[in-house]
């Protein structure tokens, strides 16, 4: 979905047809609409769905929800945007800030799926910091959009992208005496998985650019100011550390001592986060990133 309103922004040939059977297929088998929330995998011939629920899945349906609102002109995305983020807030609130990410079909946390093999890479054991961080920001980028639009959501979700940024970073961040974030932690904030993921710091320069932003907006020069020396340190240690100079784009995981490593995500096969860092400090936080950018709303 995401990436076919891309190519509708991009006026590419075939790309309305392939958001429209996009979003037909997401309504059909992906969108529980009794629950307000996404399921996460079927098998490929869509007869057996998983138990499993995800909140991965349906923050990037949140990310996919707000460009197809901007492309299709539908506010019905904004409203399903709203009931899976006023979800995560309500998960996030009961664990002091730090969201729940496994469920089951029942959709009960299961806050200790994969303690035996915490490093995995997509169903980690415990509190991802990372997703803390992006979550703030799509909080932010959805109570704008709903803002455009006349809507509003029953979360503060300002006062919750501020919590939810507040936790991660005082997890995260520093969190065993070397600079960069630290991957995941347990549910009383101690670090469990120490490599530095680069989507990570990634995602903490969006958020931080985009509090600014809303800083801004609302006149609270004291926030803008402490979100804007946050994004210069995030990049100045992205500079330092996980940009790869040499061969070009970002190493994808460092070590607890900042050295490139490859234990958990090898290689540099994720250029999604990096190439968003580039453009989300550039851009207002509603519309979504195709549309502001086909609208000529990039700031250099």
């Amino acid at each position: 979905m995401l990436a076919a309103t891309s190519a509708v922004r991009a006026g590419l040939d075939g790309a309305r047809e392939l958001l429209d059977e996009a979003t037909r297929v997401y309504l059909e088998r992906f969108w529980d609409d009794d629950a307000g929330l996404a399921v996460d995998t079927w098998d490929t011939a869509f007869t057996t769905l998983d138990p499993y629920r995800g909140v991965n899945a349906n923050m990037h349906s949140v990310e996919a929800m707000l460009a197809a609102a901007d492309v299709t002109g539908d506010p019905a995305w904004l409203r399903r945007a709203a009931r899976i983020a006023e979800f995560v807030v309500g998960q996030a609130k009961s664990h002091d800030w730090r969201i729940p990410e496994h469920f089951g079909p029942d959709w009960v946390p299961d806050l200790e799926l994969n303690r035996d093999r915490p490093d995995d890479p997509f169903k980690p054991y415990g509190a991802t910091v990372g997703h803390g961080l992006e979550w703030a920001r799509l909080l932010l980028h959805l109570e704008a959009a709903l803002d455009g639009v006349g809507l509003s959501s029953s979360a503060d979700l300002h006062l919750a992208a501020a919590a939810l940024f507040d936790r991660a970073v005082a997890d995260g961040w520093d969190a065993d005496g070397a600079p960069g974030f630290v991957y995941t932690t347990d549910w009383e904030g101690k670090p469990v998985v120490r490599q530095r993921m680069h989507w990570v710091v990634a995602e903490a320069v969006n958020t931080a650019a985009a509090l600014q932003a809303r800083a801004v907006r609302a006149g609270d020069e004291t926030a803008a100011d402490r979100y804007a020396d946050l994004y210069a340190r995030w990049w100045d240690y992205a500079d330092r550390h996980v940009l790869d100079h040499e061969h070009g784009s970002w190493f994808h995981e460092l070590d607890p001592s900042n050295a490139p490593a490859g234990t958990v995500w090898p290689g540099k096969a994720d250029l999604y986060h990096a190439f968003q860092t580039t453009l989300v400090p550039r851009l207002p936080l509603a519309p979504s990133m195709a549309t502001a950018v086909a609208e000529g709303l990039l700031r250099p």
